[in-house]
């Protein structure tokens, strides 16, 4: 691909995939010599930190199988991640909130897959809840695929008028 290409299409975003990777991966290394798994460190009435070792899916789905799902999700989220990048690849780089949509997404997702594959379980470590209502632990990378998710739909809202509009050119 020419460096040309790189500077107009969506793939010039993929920098801030890679700060939300390592942003990720800094903040787990930190949890993990930090915390003692399962045990609360209370920071306020609604937030705790702590360590979590996720084997299923988003709100521990299929956490309790006998280890397939480690390579069924793993596979299913770097075949996402590859389409993800192919729509990055031909959007413009000028279609911000589509390009930081994705980007926050594949940052995110490659986060929890390199954990996924290689730990076999992925590291959540933040907690919030209100007395005693929690909601699933999570990471900085769920966080970025959460926010990402939102962009995306942000994006679907704002420019909903210019999809139709270059469906009838």
């Amino acid at each position: 691909m020419s460096d040309n290409h790189l500077q107009k299409s969506g793939l010039w975003w993929l920098g801030l995939s890679a700060i939300v990777f390592a942003l990720d991966q800094w903040t787990k290394s930190i949890a993990t010599q930090s915390l003692k798994l399962y045990e609360a460190v209370v920071v306020n009435d609604y937030f705790n930190w702590t360590l979590m070792h996720n084997k299923g899916m988003a709100f521990s789905l299929l956490a309790n199988q006998s280890g397939w799902q480690r390579w069924a999700i793993g596979l299913i989220a770097i075949v996402i991640v590859c389409i993800l990048l192919v729509w990055l690849k031909k959007n413009k780089i000028s279609q911000k909130l589509l390009n930081l949509g994705l980007v926050m997404v594949i940052g995110g997702a490659l986060g929890n897959i390199y954990d996924r594959m290689v730990l076999g379980y992925v590291i959540d470590f933040i907690e919030v809840h209100y007395n005693d209502y929690f909601w699933p632990s999570f990471n900085v990378a769920d966080t970025a695929i959460s926010l990402g998710a939102f962009f995306l739909i942000l994006d679907l809202i704002i420019n909903k008028d210019d999809e139709s509009q270059s469906g009838k050119s």
